[in-house]
């Protein structure tokens, strides 16, 4: 699966879009706005989906917009469109600027302050890696995973089917402070999800890759094989007793806790109250043994990036250090309704892990069941069941009964129950296991005792 040349006309299209993005901050700037900010992209994508070796699928899209936010003052005002031309354009200011006008005032409004853009920061983070595939070589990509998925036991008797996807863009951003900048970047992947068993019993799970580099894609036979296994393990599912146990996370499903943080400290939910770790900032929400850290820098990493969506440039920090908080995910709005500085993340996390100090390299997937000893292994969560004002956590969920370290059978139609205040201090262990699904990384996380709602 050999990279190619991207078909979108990048290099041609940079000084374009840079000369876009400045006809619209002057254009602002001459209508009256005190401040503005705009954004130029266009992006490709294609997305094949194949099912019982039958193309089902394709879907080819192609998109690009120019995005204007202009101020008055504190008023702010936004407009976009499709439309390149200078007209268009223009209209397209005006509109933003007409929504400033009457809008209410916002003291938080406003752009980041010039000493925290990334004005001049030089980057090669490697994020752009085109994969020029074909809609007959990415259908045949399907349908060898699906085939590897049905030929891997008699008793996968239908799927769910195999999509391959691929996506490419790039984009300048730029405002009236003196920031100019964007890069281009990719992002490629497969999944397929077997069905097995017969009549009323029947499983269905999957399995996917994804990267931004298509040669870093996994195997597709292998993704098949792991995807239809997984299936396979279900068949023995059964309910089990209500009680109060130790719960370990699938590392796939770790990620969620790590998900459930960045949304508990997000500068949105501190700011309105909305979280239930408000307050928390300097204070041990995990034990001791937990970091958790975020790395903006790695290069060709899915959560990189050198600024974030307003150009406030990003840095390498500590977001827990010996189960502290250290600090909260802002945007220049959220941290001056807190009174804080912005933290770089306008748009989401950069590539967080979360790691243990007692973890050893020892510490496998086999390793951590031994470790739980007898308690239930979650490998699927079904519905939200979050409440991230208490901390409330209740999900539908599908995993494993394990005794002595060994997984036993596979459990259904239950219920997990705690809270993350609890969940998040009762973290016993994390594996040596570690996956990184887009921008987060961790192993499988043991959690001391949840309640699990049975028969």
């Amino acid at each position: 699966m050999p990279n190619s040349n991207s078909l979108l006309p990048i290099a041609k299209n940079r000084q374009i879009f840079k000369d876009l993005v400045t006809q619209a901050l002057d254009y602002a700037k001459n209508l009256g706005a005190s401040d503005a900010a705009a954004e130029v992209s266009e992006s490709q994508g294609l997305a094949v989906s194949v099912r019982k070796g039958n193309v089902e699928t394709v879907e080819q899209t192609r998109d690009r917009s120019l995005a204007i936010t202009v101020f008055a003052g504190q008023r702010r005002g936004s407009a976009s469109t499709s439309d390149f031309s200078t007209a268009a354009l223009r209209q397209t200011v005006e509109a933003a600027w007409h929504i400033a006008r009457y809008t209410a005032e916002d003291p938080a409004a406003g752009l980041p302050d010039a000493d925290q853009l990334a004005i001049g920061v030089k980057h090669n983070l490697q994020l752009h890696h085109p994969w020029s595939i074909t809609v007959d070589e990415a259908s045949a990509l399907a349908i060898t995973a699906e085939r590897a998925a049905r030929e891997t036991d008699k008793r996968i008797t239908n799927t769910d089917g195999a999509s391959v996807d691929t996506h490419e863009g790039h984009f300048i951003l730029g405002n009236t402070r003196g920031f100019l900048d964007g890069y281009a970047y990719s992002r490629h992947g497969f999944s397929v999800a077997p069905i097995a068993g017969r009549g009323q019993s029947m499983q269905r799970d999957y399995w996917y890759t994804s990267s931004r580099r298509a040669d870093r894609l996994a195997d597709p036979v292998a993704v098949g094989k792991y995807a239809a296994e997984r299936a396979l393990s279900r068949l023995s599912a059964r309910r089990i007793p209500t009680g109060h146990f130790p719960v370990l996370f699938e590392a796939p499903l770790a990620l969620g806790l790590l998900g459930a943080l960045t949304q508990a400290t997000s500068g949105g939910a501190i700011y309105r109250q909305t979280s239930f770790l408000v307050d928390a900032l300097g204070r041990e929400i995990f034990p001791s043994h937990i970091n958790v850290k975020e790395n903006p820098a790695i290069k060709g990493a899915m959560g990189s990036s050198p600024f974030d969506e307003e150009g406030v440039r990003t840095q390498a920090r500590d977001v827990i250090t010996g189960g502290v908080l250290q600090g909260y995910f802002l945007s220049s709005y959220t941290a001056r309704k807190l009174g804080m500085q912005s933290t770089g993340n306008a748009g989401g996390s950069h590539n967080l892990e979360l790691t243990s100090r007692l973890t050893r390299r020892a510490d496998n997937f086999e390793a951590m069941l031994r470790k739980m000893g007898t308690g239930l292994l979650v490998t699927e969560l079904i519905g939200q069941g979050v409440n991230y004002l208490t901390g409330d956590y209740s999900r539908g969920a599908f995993g494993y009964w394990v005794e002595n370290g060994t997984i036993k059978h596979a459990v259904e139609e239950i219920t997990i129950a705690g809270n993350l205040k609890d969940m998040f201090r009762q973290i016993v262990a994390v594996g040596a296991d570690t996956i990184t699904r887009g921008s987060k990384t961790t192993g499988s996380i043991l959690i001391e005792r949840m309640s699990i709602a049975g028969t």
